[in-house]
């Protein structure tokens, strides 16, 4: 019989994740996650995926589509909520581990 995955919600969240190439952000613990901005129809969300990225696959600058589009780090903060390099706050809404590999997503907050 197949297991099924194993979806943990997590409250430890990353400090702060720096960009490191285009769609790749690496947080203080040298874990990558890649990016998609996602359409919800209202509010502005991002969702990040923890992905294992060998450091010489990743391009030592962001390319400048990139920065121009989205904050070059996200730093967390107390109330479950990320300041990005731009003086946005975004909010955590929802933070689970499934099968070794974490997801994030992030929300921009209204009164950014």
């Amino acid at each position: 019989m197949a297991e099924l995955p194993l979806n943990v919600p997590l409250t430890l969240h990353p400090v702060c994740l720096s960009i490191r190439g285009p769609s790749v952000y690496e947080d203080e613990n040298q874990h990558t996650w890649l990016h998609l901005v996602m359409d919800t129809g209202g509010d502005l969300q991002v969702r990040l995926c923890q992905t294992d990225i060998p450091s010489g696959y990743i391009a030592l600058t962001t390319s400048p589509m990139t920065s121009r589009t989205m904050p070059s780090w996200w730093m967390l903060h107390p109330g479950s909520q990320y300041l990005d390099s731009l003086g946005w706050f975004w909010r955590i809404v929802h933070h689970v581990k499934e099968d070794d590999k974490e997801e994030m997503i992030l929300e921009l907050m209204d009164d950014s």
